[in-house]
C-alpha cells in the first residue's frame, strides 16, 4: 500500500516540481505510533527553503485532496532532501561527484558493509570512493548491485 501511495504521489507533484523548477528526491508514507505521514522531499540545484517547501505543501494538499488516493487521515510533511539526501538515481551519484557520500552494502565487500569517502567516479556498473583511513587513503570501487543505500555525507 504504501509503494502505490508513493507512486500516486509522485504522478500528482511531478507536474508542481516542475513548474517550479525543483526535484523530487524521495516520498515516504510511514506509519508513526497511531500517525500516518506522507513526506515529500525536494531540492534544486540552489537549494530549497522554507517558502519553497509551503508552496508545493498548499499545491500538493490541494491536489490530494482533489484525487483522494490516501483514505485514511495523514499528515503531509514537505521538506528539503537536506546536507545528507539521499542518492536514489543514477543521475544523483553522476551530479555528487566529488561530494563526500556514506554508501552500506547488502554483504561486505572489501572486508565492510560501510562506506564512506570522496566519490570520485561513476559508471553504469559501479561507483568509486577515495577512503582515508588514518594516514592512508584507498581507492574502493562498489558495483551498483551491490549498494544498498546511499546518501550524501558530513565527514569530519
Amino acid at each position: 500500500m504504501a509503494g502505490a501511495i508513493a507512486k500516486m504521489t509522485d504522478e500528482l507533484i511531478s507536474p508542481i516540481l516542475r513548474e517550479l523548477n525543483l526535484e523530487l528526491v524521495n516520498i515516504e508514507y510511514v506509519k508513526e505510533g497511531k500517525n500516518r505521514f506522507l513526506r515529500v522531499f525536494i531540492d534544486s540545484p540552489h537549494g530549497v527553503d522554507l517558502d519553497t517547501c509551503a508552496a508545493v505543501s498548499e499545491k500538493l494538499s490541494e491536489v490530494l485532496d482533489a484525487h483522494d488516493p490516501i483514505k485514511e487521515a495523514y499528515f503531509l510533511e514537505v521538506s528539503s532532501a537536506g546536507a545528507e539526501r539521499p542518492l536514489k538515481k543514477y543521475e544523483d551519484f553522476v551530479r555528487s561527484v566529488g561530494k563526500d557520500v556514506h554508501l552500506t552494502t547488502y554483504e561486505p565487500l572489501h572486508g565492510s558493509k560501510i562506506f564512506e569517502g570522496r566519490l570520485t567516479e561513476v559508471n553504469r556498473e559501479s561507483v568509486t570512493l577515495l577512503i582515508k583511513n588514518k594516514t592512508k587513503t584507498a581507492s574502493v570501487t562498489l558495483p551498483f548491485d551491490k549498494i544498498a543505500s546511499s546518501r550524501l555525507a558530513i565527514i569530519f
